[in-house]
């Protein structure tokens, strides 16, 4: 699978960017029509967004880099070479969350107000951001058999071409990943119509959703970050989703008309 576009100058233009931005403008417009239901500024939304979209960038390719520092310790031009691949998800997370919880703080918003507004955009972007993957050869599982790609109804035949690998073919893990983040979408549209829903619970169930997938999925990758011969994602997928389980029961305990998320009382945030 080729990873270039196309050239513009001798200038590549790459899949994995292109679907990144892709997915970055698809989210900022996400969250702003969601904000407008709440009255909540579209500049606000759309600088937040900015800072966060920058930060959890720098904290994604920081995390990748941190845990295959091996790669970089004689070539340290190659951390700047994002075009490669070399994005790890949970450090987007963590320090886009950082920001978002400094920005709100400044501006007097309440954070799990925003982060429930943020979480579907987040996951969208999330599913077309695998993708890139599929063009750069990566974040695929172990080696397997054309016949056993074939057998599974839910591989398109272009997907399957596309894990042909240096001859041999592998599990479309991305694709798997893919397919759960589209319906974790699904869900939280679904959550965020509901009268009982909380304000805080969406973003508990985004960080419950995401991490039960990704931990299952991440058994079967063979490029996997790793720490102490632990897969990274797999561990830090446990600890966030007994902390957002956690923090769901604990929302749950609220009265049934306390706090819900799409009430009108509730949902006009001052600055």
């Amino acid at each position: 699978m080729d990873s270039v576009l196309f050239e513009v100058g001798g200038f590549a233009i790459r899949w994995y960017s292109v679907l990144i931005l892709i997915g970055v403008i698809l989210g900022i417009i996400l969250a702003q029509r969601e904000a407008k239901r709440f009255e909540i500024p579209t500049d606000f939304i759309f600088n937040l967004c900015f800072w966060a979209i920058i930060m959890g960038f720098i904290g994604a390719r920081l995390y990748f880099v941190a845990f295959n520092y091996e790669l970089y310790q004689d070539n340290w031009t190659d951390i700047f070479k994002v075009w490669n691949g070399g994005l790890a998800i949970h450090g987007g997370i963590l320090f886009g969350f950082i920001t978002v919880w400094l920005y709100c703080k400044k501006y007097g918003a309440r954070l799990w107000r925003i982060t429930d507004i943020l979480v579907v955009p987040l996951l969208l972007a999330q599913a077309i951001g695998r993708w890139g993957n599929f063009f750069n050869g990566e974040a695929h599982g172990a080696v397997t058999t054309l016949a056993e790609l074939q057998s599974n109804p839910l591989l398109p035949q272009f997907v399957i071409d596309g894990m042909k690998i240096d001859g041999l073919y592998y599990v479309p893990s991305f694709y798997y990943e893919s397919l759960w983040c589209l319906l974790g979408v699904i869900l939280l549209l679904i959550v965020r119509r509901l009268k009982i829903t909380k304000v805080g619970q969406p973003t508990a169930i985004y960080i419950m959703w995401y991490s039960f997938g990704r931990f299952i999925i991440e058994a079967g990758r063979t490029d996997s970050l790793m720490f102490g011969g632990f897969k990274v994602a797999q561990i830090v997928s446990i600890a966030l989703f007994i902390i957002a389980l956690l923090a769901f029961m604990i929302l749950s305990r609220k009265g049934r008309f306390e706090d819900r998320y799409n009430d009108a009382e509730n949902a006009k945030i001052r600055f």
